[in-house]
């Protein structure tokens, strides 16, 4: 059975089918389209639309639900996700979301916000498990909290233990000072940095003058010394 929906906006309608472990859904949008037939459940929604499941909301362009009692949802264009109980809120161009593994996964240019953390997290990928509070980011992935900016290729997040990973040519910087590791490992919450392998960076000298801008360089892992300093002019050999 096929039916479509039309109108400026259609009223928000509930779902009846719902799975023990699900949260009811409720939607609206411009334009919905439906198939009902069993073993092939799937609702288009198009045009403002919006899906909301437990303390999740989920705006789109376009929304897709699909799966038994309607577990999938497929968004695309200007994606905004806001999980009001986790005080998570995540932005993309296209997102997929399961709603029995609570998991979001998006595509594209991404940006999750986390404000009980106070830290945007930014990369081309991001994956995002509700249940264990693990969230992994791959593809120039950038972290800024407070003073503290990162860069990474690779980026595993554990919420619960206030814990980013960082690996592929990942860099920390904060307060003027840069770390470069083979990987780095930073305390969300004491905002403490910790580096393992190939370490190197640059760290501000605070007792230098304001003006003079001198830094002291940290010496390869390797312990060769840093660059001999030349002779300022006009001294004698």
């Amino acid at each position: 059975m096929r039916r479509g929906l039309r109108g400026s906006l259609v009223a928000a309608l509930a779902l009846s089918a719902i799975a023990a472990w699900a949260d009811p859904v409720s939607f609206s949008a411009d334009s919905v389209q439906s198939s009902l037939a069993k073993g092939k459940e799937r609702t288009v929604l198009s045009g403002r639309a919006l899906v909301k499941t437990g303390s999740v909301s989920i705006s789109a362009d376009r929304i897709e639900l699909s799966g038994k009692d309607f577990t999938y949802l497929d968004c695309s264009g200007g994606v905004v996700v806001v999980d009001s109980d986790r005080q998570i809120r995540l932005e993309s161009t296209n997102l997929y979301y399961d709603r029995s593994k609570k998991l979001t996964r998006t595509q594209g240019p991404s940006s999750l916000e986390d404000d009980k953390n106070k830290l945007v997290l930014k990369a081309e990928w991001i994956e995002n498990n509700g249940e264990n509070e693990v969230t992994i980011a791959q593809v120039a992935v950038r972290i800024i909290k407070d003073k503290l900016a990162c860069r990474a290729e690779y980026v595993l997040y554990r919420r619960k233990d206030n814990e980013l990973e960082l690996s592929g040519s990942p860099s920390a910087t904060k307060n003027g000072d840069e770390y470069r590791a083979t990987r780095i490992i930073v305390n969300t919450d004491t905002e403490d940095i910790q580096l393992e392998g190939g370490v190197s960076g640059k760290v501000t000298d605070r007792d230098s003058k304001k003006d003079s801008g001198s830094d002291k360089s940290l010496p390869p892992v390797d312990g060769a010394p840093p660059e001999a300093a030349k002779p300022s002019e006009g001294a004698k050999p």
